[in-house]
């Protein structure tokens, strides 16, 4: 089975959390953190704002690491690292993605989040 590693950024501004919604592919319209695969030689760090610049246009501090995540879809097996973030520029530009929103701790259940964004969803609801 095909194994892909990817970085996600939980970027976090005045008690809330980033969303994006996907515009393309098999997942169209769910929802997920915003991040991507690692190319060879980076670090995690590196790729997640690496992914960030590519797809918001915008610059974050990669704060702690929040958790590792492993799912198994139909298709690939996913290790996602996760990551705390903040944002160094406020403003921000859609560049893949179909919409985005800033949710509280009570709107985190009001997107359909991608199976393996769920396990994140869990953690924050016990820490923002």
């Amino acid at each position: 089975m095909k194994r892909i590693e990817v970085v996600a950024a939980i970027i976090r501004r005045e008690g809330r959390v980033f969303a994006t919604q996907r515009g393309h592919g098999e997942w169209k319209d769910w929802w997920e953190f915003p991040g991507g695969k690692m190319e060879a030689g980076e670090s995690a760090e590196e790729a997640l704002m690496r992914e960030i610049r590519e797809e918001l246009s915008t610059e974050i501090s990669v704060d702690e690491m929040l958790c590792n995540v492993e799912y198994d879809y139909p298709k690939f097996y996913l290790t996602m690292h996760c990551f705390l973030c903040s944002l160094i520029t406020d403003a921000m530009h859609l560049n893949e993605h179909e919409a985005a929103r800033w949710l509280t701790k009570e709107e985190l259940d009001s997107v359909q989040w991608l199976p393996a964004d769920v396990q994140i969803i869990e953690k924050l609801k016990q820490s923002i």
